[in-house]
């Protein structure tokens, strides 16, 4: 919600403070541009703003939400939407089944190595990935936003693992005092975090010590793929482990530190009372400086 600050109003989006001259500016853009559709007046404030991600791709989801928000609460007036929007997140279509063997799997470690991690965004194996998770993961498949890759872990020609990765959350008290970045860097640095939302073991697939290795190994591939997509690197993972599933034994061995529990409360909480499941958060730096690159304003 804006409010008045200096006698000038602001309004907050995502971290960042927009003033009455940046309104003026958009304004002005769409007044210009009257023909335009919400989408290419988004396109032209990420040209002018040069608001691009690492890799030189425009963040026009960042700059339509801002524009939105904007909209929504009367500093400007978008002209209306063309059609709606493409799969809201409410009406997602459930990801195809792709059959698998699901013969069991019960061997050591020693005698499956080396895992294949084969990074499958954007490539055919995608859609068996999304198929997998929806199927087999307690939480079912949601679709990414934002920064992300997808492995499916192979033993030989079987699939028996598969890991999800995305962008960071963008504030968690005991990460935060972990690191021991200030809320400015935390804004300016949060995308050299790397964040652990999804991680399936095939319910067939018993192999002790599995899931550690997994997760050993995971840390040598991730850096080197997440640079080569988005042109930037990343220097710390996370994840959260729901305290009434799970004890989160598997990150322990692998070597990964726990930080401390969520409130339960969720990032848009405006009660300050618990409405789901506490979580564990457990993080691992990717090398011994990490927090000097974090902390780097």
């Amino acid at each position: 919600m804006p409010y008045v600050l200096a006698m000038e109003t602001i309004i907050k989006y995502r971290g960042k403070t927009y003033n009455t001259e940046d309104i003026s500016f958009i304004k002005g853009m769409i007044a210009s541009n009257p023909r335009d559709s919400r989408y290419a007046l988004s396109v032209k404030l990420c040209k002018a703003w040069n608001w691009v991600q690492p890799n030189g791709v425009p963040k026009d989801m960042v700059c339509r939400g801002l524009m939105l928000q904007l909209h929504r609460s009367g500093h400007i007036q978008l002209p209306p939407r063309k059609r709606p929007p493409v799969n809201p997140s409410g009406k997602q279509k459930k990801p195809e089944i792709i059959p698998v063997a699901q013969k069991p799997l019960t061997t050591s470690v020693k005698l499956i190595r080396p895992l294949r991690f084969i990074q499958v965004r954007r490539t055919p194996l995608e859609k068996l990935f999304n198929s997998l998770v929806d199927q087999y993961h307690y939480l079912g498949y949601c679709r990414p936003v934002g920064e992300h890759l997808k492995y499916i872990v192979y033993a030989g020609e079987r699939p028996i693992a598969c890991m999800a990765w995305s962008s960071a959350p963008r504030h968690i008290k005991s990460r935060d005092q972990f690191i021991g970045w200030s809320p400015d860097v935390r804004i300016k640095n949060l995308s050299l975090i790397s964040y652990n939302t999804r991680f399936l073991i095939l319910p067939w697939v018993r192999v002790k010590y599995l899931a550690s290795h997994i997760l050993s190994q995971i840390a040598r591939y991730l850096p080197g793929d997440w640079g080569k997509q988005y042109n930037h690197p990343i220097y710390y993972l996370e994840t959260f482990v729901d305290k009434t599933l799970f004890s989160g034994t598997c990150y322990k061995a692998a070597n990964w530190i726990y930080l401390g529990d969520t409130t339960g409360r969720g990032k848009n909480d405006q009660t300050g009372k618990p409405n789901r499941s506490i979580k564990a958060v457990w993080g691992y730096p990717l090398n011994k400086g990490f927090r000097e690159y974090l902390c780097h304003a």
